[in-house]
């Protein structure tokens, strides 16, 4: 995989092909080194850009913690960088995202990307993160997303086969549309529903294989 045409901006590896990935293998998806996918770079690069993510103390609060973050995390000296998830390995804390045994604004930072679209109730688990955000503090909620104005979810579909043909995987609950940063906002987020990519050079784009469509939702309280 050694060459140059791509690069990895999380971990800073040069390769001739990123490995496919996803249900239809998307080629140039994964990283081969730290395992990031197209997400997660352009998350990487608007955190760069963006805040002061890198340099200001904080603590963080991770749910769900992908590999491709989770060792470089751990290593910032400027991160409290607590972990969390119902059964991953990487987790220093087992808990239910829509009932957190967590104080009240005790956190800097939350991230949790890929996970709303496998929770029942959504806006709970969103409150639940607003709840134990500091004042001044942010988040980063990403999921997958389809280009129509509203989610379509429904209830009734609990069968895993249906809910792959309604939801497009068998453990996903709804498909979020446009109207996403209106459920956010319903919370009390101030979003900010970022077309940070759009503004990347495209030489930078195709070099790091990000996502061309992706909103960043940058989450305040």
């Amino acid at each position: 995989m050694s060459g140059s045409k791509y690069e990895c901006p999380v971990c800073g590896g040069h390769f001739r092909a990123l490995l496919p990935y996803g249900v239809k293998g998307r080629s140039n998806a994964l990283c081969p080194k730290c395992l990031s996918l197209e997400r997660h770079r352009l998350i990487w690069l608007y955190l760069k850009a963006k805040t002061d993510f890198f340099t200001a103390p904080k603590k963080m609060l991770h749910i769900a913690p992908e590999q491709a973050f989770y060792k470089v995390f751990k290593k910032l000296n400027n991160l409290n960088y607590v972990t969390a998830d119902l059964e991953s390995p990487l987790a220093d804390i087992k808990l239910d995202i829509k009932a957190m045994p967590l104080e009240n604004e005790s956190f800097d930072v939350v991230m949790c990307n890929h996970v709303l679209e496998h929770i029942d109730d959504d806006r709970l688990a969103m409150s639940e993160v607003y709840r134990v955000l500091r004042k001044g503090g942010f988040a980063i909620l990403q999921v997958p997303m389809q280009d129509m104005p509203e989610t379509y979810e429904d209830a009734t579909i609990t069968e895993p086969l249906e809910r792959e043909k309604h939801f497009l995987q068998k453990d996903h609950v709804r498909i979020y549309g446009r109207d996403y940063g209106k459920r956010l906002r319903s919370v009390g987020f101030e979003v900010i529903e970022d077309d940070f990519v759009k503004h990347i050079d495209a030489t930078l784009l195709a070099k790091y294989c990000l996502p061309v469509d992706e909103i960043i939702y940058f989450c305040e309280k």
